[in-house]
């Protein structure tokens, strides 16, 4: 758990989450175990991700499934229809499925496509076919869990089990979802999940509660499955066996792909509850930069991580907020250090294309540099996981410094967010002193700005961290 965190960082992390783990898991749908870390064994942190892409539907590297297609759908009709309203919600689940999605599920087409009406459809379809409680109801369900997490426990798993039903007859099904928007919802005020099974398996029915304790028991291992990873039994055990041996997002997320089978759900399950608990800062910004993805038979839109993170917003309740700040001044490009350039947001935005961009302040559209990072950092005291967010960026900086590329970093002035990633810079890899690195950058970034007390600290620990590795090294 990262403890302290802001209510606002865990709820964009649970969507920003489940949608890096939807396109993160998607090229290895249907494959073997193992097959994630065997192309990837270390972290992939230069030009070249562990976004690749391809897979059955050949998927644009971090371009999401229709786990999250789904998933957007029912955030879209939360938030118009201010509130759960089952038949607009399965028309919008319709008219995506008229539209030929590639990777629709057998079970959520035969009843998307019955004819029937809402309040008929997926019960008939379990009475004549018995076959029910797959994965693809709880693989659609963390936005629900956001919006009605405010409310309490009855209405959120209220709520969990009838967006189920709407697909997935099998009350099983919605126990699942149940279970998850319950987890969620303790994730999402700063509790442990792991620590909330037992109250969570105590709303399950009883019919239901011995099974689903089974599989989400501590003990329980994904070599116990019964089933396939496709139906919702597993795919919620396999998320929470992952949250508890993994030390962070990135781990998390890896051992549940290194499961094979049906990677791009059991991480998008496992991604929304890790980003509520690690935050949208845990989440490396080389995944969640890249994620992105249309909604086929609603428009053309191409939605991308701010717009993923207003949404989240939205249905946490909170006014939507702008990241387009208009033409501003142009500082920048200027090379400070050694193939390290430095600007602010429009230095940065109209910068040459052959720049490698991070982007240290929130954006609206992405900038068109085919390679761009986004960090999570905000100019104020309130990033508890600052440590976190600064080694991943400057893993990031320093990988693609390492393959020859020009590496531009900015925030919206170019002033403090800038100046401490450029000081970091020359802590973490020249060995100097959070003073020493200060004056360094002064000497040739003018903008520098030194009013965060909260960046000095983390310098502070930054140059102890090192001191303590008895190679110096960065410990990347």
């Amino acid at each position: 758990m990262t403890a302290g965190l802001h209510r606002s960082h865990r709820v964009a992390g649970a969507l920003v989450g489940s949608a890096v783990g939807d396109a993160l898991g998607a090229p290895f749908e249907f494959g073997p175990p193992g097959a994630f870390s065997a192309r990837f064994p270390a972290p992939a942190r230069g030009a070249a991700t562990e976004m690749c892409g391809g897979g059955p539907a050949g998927r644009e590297p971090g371009e999401f499934t229709d786990d999250t297609q789904l998933a957007l759908l029912v955030a879209q009709s939360l938030l118009e229809r201010d509130g759960l309203d089952e038949a607009d919600l399965f028309a919008r689940f319709v008219a995506w499925a008229q539209a030929g999605p590639p990777d629709i599920g057998a079970q959520t087409r035969a009843v998307l496509t019955s004819g029937l009406p809402w309040d008929r459809a997926a019960a008939e379809h379990f009475a004549t076919s018995g076959h029910a409680a797959g994965n693809g109801s709880l693989m659609r369900t963390t936005p629900a869990a956001i919006r009605f997490s405010r409310f309490g426990t009855e209405a959120t798993v209220d709520a969990a089990r009838r967006i189920s039903m709407l697909t997935h007859g099998d009350p099983a099904a919605g126990e699942g979802c149940a279970v998850f928007h319950e987890l969620l919802r303790v994730a999402l005020d700063g509790g442990d999940p792991l620590a909330a099974v037992p109250s969570a398996l105590s709303l399950v029915g009883d019919p239901h509660r011995e099974r689903w304790a089974a599989v989400l028991a501590p003990d329980w291992e994904p070599s116990m499955a019964t089933e396939s990873n496709g139906a919702v039994w597993p795919t919620l055990g396999q998320a929470l066996w992952a949250l508890r041996r993994g030390a962070d997002f990135a781990e998390v997320l890896r051992l549940v792909v290194d499961l094979g089978g049906d990677t791009d759900t059991v991480a998008c399950v496992a991604g929304g509850l890790a980003g509520a608990v690690y935050g949208m800062g845990g989440i490396p910004m080389r995944w969640s930069s890249a994620v992105h993805g249309r909604v086929p038979g609603h428009g053309e839109r191409v939605w991308r991580l701010a717009d993923l993170q207003q949404l989240a917003a939205a249905l946490d309740g909170k006014p939507a907020q702008s990241y387009d700040p208009g033409v501003i001044p142009r500082i920048g490009p200027v090379e400070v250090l050694p193939g390290i350039w430095a600007g602010n947001l429009d230095g940065a935005r109209f910068s040459d294309g052959d720049f490698a961009v991070i982007s240290l302040c929130r954006l609206g559209e992405p900038f068109p540099h085919p390679n761009h990072r986004m960090a999570y950092i905000a100019d104020n005291d309130h990033n508890v996981d600052l440590d976190v967010m600064l080694a991943d960026v400057l893993d990031a900086l320093a990988a693609l410094h390492a393959e020859g590329h020009w590496v531009l970093v900015h925030c919206h002035g170019g002033a403090s967010r800038t100046g401490l990633l450029l000081r970091a810079w020359l802590v973490r890899e020249q060995g100097m002193t959070p003073a020493e690195a200060t004056a360094h950058v002064a000497e040739r970034w003018p903008y520098l700005g030194l009013w965060n007390a909260s960046f000095t600290a983390a310098l502070e620990r930054l140059a102890a961290q090192r001191s303590s590795v008895p190679d110096g090294g960065g410990g990347r």
